[in-house]
């Protein structure tokens, strides 16, 4: 008998699974990866920046698992507004959760919600295209940014700030994204960490990636990247310290815009009347490996500020979830009776893209483990159909990435540019608006 499985997230976690599912079960298994965009790959179109082709490039791995036998792709499809947990477990013999981690971690302190303040996730979802940001969300008329974060996130964002915008010519940015960036007034970015240059959670790589940068001087202060024992590190931090130091005495030669990586501040307030004016920073300190502040306090002037201090994910309706962790409560990715969870959703944002395969391939074995083929009776085609929802198809993705081409082709940039918005992306398969 066919085990039904349905995979609710199209991003790595959820192909990932579809993947572990058909190479380890050994009965016949058919996979619906469901998604409530029209597009599948989650972060991998969404998160990375376009400036990085060679990460970007997995979606060709993830491809090959949508194409495989046994595996659909059902896009404009929401878990909530389209169907419930129960209405799942009446129609697939096991359901599993891979929705990721989609919003920001707040600051919690005081100017938070002023105009200027705003979500790294929100300036990547803006660059990447997502159709839940539209092109007129960041228009970049701030002369001076600090983003607060020193992981990856923060590295992609300030990167992307300080290239010109024919510098990203050749990537898939949308068009009207990349005229918002080729106006953009920024000319000096703080990138701010709370600890020391020995705990930045940048890779090496991309760290690198801002030295090289040909539109901005990048530069660091002496003083804040010193570290008393050096040999104690690990390969990672200390490579990521001599580059921090090596930043310190460098020279500006008054490149257009101008990048300052600093550490030991951690935001107290953010400032203004009406807007954004400034940040209030105080100098920290570790003691007992927490971080305190000195009492010591600076200004940063500011016309915009970028937090950029984790994702967290969301509750999913019908679903447990933990508000500590911001995740579903598991066991080896086991939630209730027939229903999982992989990827950032159950353990938390932790890892990089390639984590999420043996994350995935831990839940699929406990999932196969207790697997009932044959439990479920419903047809998820059928509960779609009574309700008026005609869902985005594989093929209808493969249209809407030809578009994408032929744009690029047109405009005289590169392999693909990004479509704009949900409506453009069904127009583009077919469809006139949201899928019926």
């Amino acid at each position: 008998m066919t085990l039904r499985v349905a995979i609710v997230g199209s991003g790595p976690a959820g192909i990932y699974t579809a993947e572990a599912l058909i190479k380890q079960s050994a009965a016949p298994v058919e996979v619906d990866v469901l998604e409530r965009l029209p597009t599948p790959y989650g972060l991998v179109r969404y998160g990375v920046a376009p400036d990085h082709t060679s990460i970007k490039s997995i979606a060709g791995y993830l491809r090959r698992v949508l194409e495989s036998p046994g595996v659909r792709f059902l896009g404009g499809v929401e878990m909530g507004p389209d169907f419930s947990a129960a209405d799942l477990l009446s129609c697939y013999d096991a359901v599993v959760y891979c929705t990721g981690a989609m919003v920001d971690r707040h600051l919690g302190v005081p100017g938070e919600d002023l105009p200027g303040s705003v979500a790294a996730t929100d300036f990547v979802n803006w660059y990447c295209g997502h159709p839940d940001v539209p092109p007129e969300r960041f228009s970049l008329d701030a002369e001076e940014v600090v983003v607060i974060g020193v992981g990856n996130v923060a590295v992609d964002v300030v990167r992307i700030m300080a290239k010109t915008a024919d510098e990203l010519r050749a990537t898939d940015v949308p068009e009207e994204v990349l005229e918002r960036l080729a106006a953009s007034r920024v000319k000096r970015v703080h990138m701010v960490g709370r600890r020391g240059a020995e705990h930045a959670k940048f890779t090496l790589k991309e760290l690198r990636e801002l030295g090289d940068l040909l539109n901005a001087d990048v530069l660091t202060f002496p003083d804040e990247v010193k570290v008393e024992d050096l040999a104690a590190l690990s390969r990672q931090a200390r490579g990521n310290v001599d580059v921090l130091q090596s930043w310190a005495s460098r020279v500006p030669a008054d490149r257009p815009r101008r990048l300052e990586v600093r550490f030991w501040l951690r935001p107290v307030e953010i400032m203004g009347v009406s807007r954004v004016e400034g940040v209030r920073m105080e100098r920290t300190r570790l003691e007992d490996g927490r971080v305190v502040g000195t009492g010591e306090f600076e200004t940063i002037p500011a016309d915009m500020v970028m937090r950029s201090v984790g994702y967290q994910s969301v509750a999913l309706p019908g679903v447990p979830f933990d508000e500590r962790s911001m995740t579903v409560p598991n066991a080896a990715g086991r939630v209730a009776d027939r229903q999982y969870v992989a990827g950032w959703l159950k353990r938390g944002p932790t890892g990089v893209i390639g984590t999420n395969k043996s994350d995935a391939a831990e839940t699929v074995r406990t999932l196969l483990a207790e697997a009932r083929p044959g439990v479920a009776t419903a047809r998820f085609d059928d509960l779609l159909s009574a309700r008026g929802i005609s869902p985005v198809t594989y093929d209808d993705w493969l249209a809407i990435e030809a578009a994408e081409g032929a744009l690029a082709g047109s405009l005289g940039r590169g392999e693909r540019v990004k479509l704009v918005g949900t409506t453009a992306m069904l127009t583009a398969c077919g469809r006139g608006g949201r899928p019926s």
